[in-house]
């Protein structure tokens, strides 16, 4: 038994459960459904007020009904009553209520009296039947003497009235044959007898009652037919203003992915064909616009495709006199040979220059291809360490790496990889101030973070957006020691894009300055979150002691 009720109680609470979670489904859609659609967030608002006035006038009416009802059945009853007791004191006119043929006489008025109730029934008047009753329940008899049915139903309230000789009525509801019935109670005295009677006439309500039913049930169903036709009537309207807002939605959303010749249809003279027809001046206008942009952009990557590849066949000629003359130096006097070396140096750096303008055109053209495969990227990490060992060396600026003990593997171009931590090593070394250079490196199942961190002259306010636009500089002014491009930062945020990963940069004045590389482990998984932070968790110069790599 124990075990029937435990699994009877875990029915239950499954069942529940389910429940629970299909009512939040349904009101998590309905939720969606109101913040995205127009059309159903004014449906229902209007729906809403419209149950709220036609709730409200349905009270009225009702409550104007059933009053005016009750006060034609208490006016018709009243002068009923009147009539009543003119019966009465005709037919009891004398009587002695303590002698032997008082309840005849008291019988034969209750007869005439309903007798008349039968003729009230059978004609138009709005009285209607009534049930009289006449009793007597003076002092000297010890229970009330009585003509006619139900006397016990009038209620002693309404009693205490007529005994003081007052005409009273009164609202009530008995039990007759099982059955509740409501009545209205009208008593009056009777005065021609030589001690006062009373006479109740009981006028049941019941057709009054079945009326306000028809009149409840009648403005219900028109209440409902009422909001069921106001519903279709604000959607239809709301539809025809809806529905031009979602075609200009549909045709912004394909002019943005590109279809430049997508426009709207001009259909009348009203409002929304003024907002098509706006619509279309402004989509003709930006499409001549992004033409000329497009063409501006081709002829701009031409011209520095053309002038870097024209550049080629002179600066190979230049740079084979320039090696001829630097490897014969010693022989020139010391400002010649000087004059040799920086020449030299300055071929190097155009060279490095020429090379990086070819590749942004690459980049820009969209002709570049990712080369990728699984790769450690804590070798490629390396291989970048030592490519600016000697510009750090002599820098003064000590490279610190923080490398994870296992393999931190990656699907990557591994030469694109090399050359932005090698980009980015630079930068922190000509920022750095001779301060030291930290290179962390961490990963997770589908994210691979690498932070460059340095503690020199860091970035102002804004500037960590500025950083990698092509040829920008904090500071002209500053001394550089790799004797970058200015397009270095540039590549690197390509080749970041190019892997689906992205490059950010932090800073602060004199706190120095942290750069972000994220990349995905695997080309068809997206990223996670960054298992390291762009904000570094130190923000003062500090000694880690770390691994030196040296």
């Amino acid at each position: 038994m124990k075990r029937f009720f435990a699994r009877s109680s875990r029915l239950v609470i499954r069942q529940l459960g389910r429940a629970v979670a299909f009512c939040r489904e349904r009101a998590k859609a309905f939720s969606e459904l109101w913040r995205r659609s127009l059309q159903v967030r004014v449906v229902v608002s209007t729906l809403a007020l419209s149950s709220a006035v036609v709730f409200v006038l349905g009270l009225v009416l009702q409550n104007q009904i059933s009053d005016r009802l009750l006060s034609s059945k208490q006016e018709a009853a009243i002068a009923q009553t009147h009539i009543a007791v003119g019966i009465a004191n005709s037919e009891l006119l004398g009587v002695n209520v303590l002698s032997d043929g008082f309840r005849e006489r008291l019988s034969g008025a209750v007869n005439r009296l309903s007798s008349t109730a039968a003729d009230e029934e059978g004609g138009d008047s709005v009285a209607g039947a009534f049930d009289p009753i006449i009793a007597y329940d003076g002092e000297d008899v010890a229970d009330p003497i009585n003509a006619g049915p139900n006397y016990a139903d009038v209620p002693q309230s309404l009693r205490a009235y007529v005994q003081k000789g007052q005409v009273a009525r009164q609202i009530a509801t008995v039990d007759r044959n099982s059955v509740r019935t409501t009545f209205l109670f009208i008593g009056a005295p009777v005065t021609s007898a030589n001690r006062p009677l009373q006479l109740y006439l009981l006028f049941p309500l019941t057709t009054e009652q079945n009326t306000v039913d028809v009149v409840q049930s009648t403005l219900m169903v028109g209440g409902l037919v009422l909001l069921l036709l106001l519903a279709g009537i604000a959607n239809l309207v709301t539809r025809q203003v809806v529905r031009p807002v979602r075609r200009a939605a549909e045709a912004s959303e394909r002019f943005a992915a590109g279809e430049l010749d997508e426009r709207m249809a001009v259909i009348g003279e009203d409002d929304v064909a003024k907002l098509a027809d706006s619509y279309n001046q402004m989509a003709e206008s930006i499409k001549y616009q992004i033409r000329q942009l497009e063409e501006f952009g081709q002829l701009q990557r031409r011209f520095t495709s053309d002038v870097s590849h024209e550049l080629r066949t002179p600066l190979t000629t230049v740079r084979m006199a320039a090696d001829v003359l630097h490897a014969s130096r010693a022989q020139f006097p010391a400002g010649l040979a000087r004059s040799t070396e920086l020449l030299v140096d300055e071929l190097d750096r155009f060279e490095s220059l020429l090379g990086d303008l070819l590749e942004i055109s690459r980049l820009d053209a969209g002709v570049e291809e990712l080369v990728a495969e699984i790769t450690d990227v804590r070798a490629i990490a390396k291989r970048a360490l030592d490519a600016v060992r000697v510009v750090a060396d002599n820098a003064g600026s000590r490279i610190e790496l923080e490398l994870p003990a296992a393999p931190a593997t990656a699907e990557v171009d591994a030469r694109r990889i090399e050359r932005v931590l090698r980009n980015l090593l630079a930068n922190a070394v000509d920022h750095g101030e001779g301060h030291p250079v930290r290179l962390r490196l961490a990963f997770d199942d589908t994210t691979l973070a690498v932070a460059v961190r340095d503690y020199g002259v860091g970035l102002r306010q804004g500037e960590a957006d500025l950083v990698f636009n092509r040829f920008w500089r904090a500071d002209p002014s500053r001394n550089r020691h790799t004797g970058g491009t200015g397009l270095g930062l540039a590549i690197s945020v390509e080749d970041a894009r190019l892997h689906g990963g992205r490059l950010e940069a932090w800073g602060e004045p004199g706190r120095g300055a942290n750069f972000r590389l994220l990349l995905p482990r695997h080309q068809d998984v997206e990223m996670g979150e960054s298992p390291l932070p762009l904000r570094p968790e130190d923000d003062v110069p500090a000694e880690p002691s770390l691994e030196e790599v040296r």
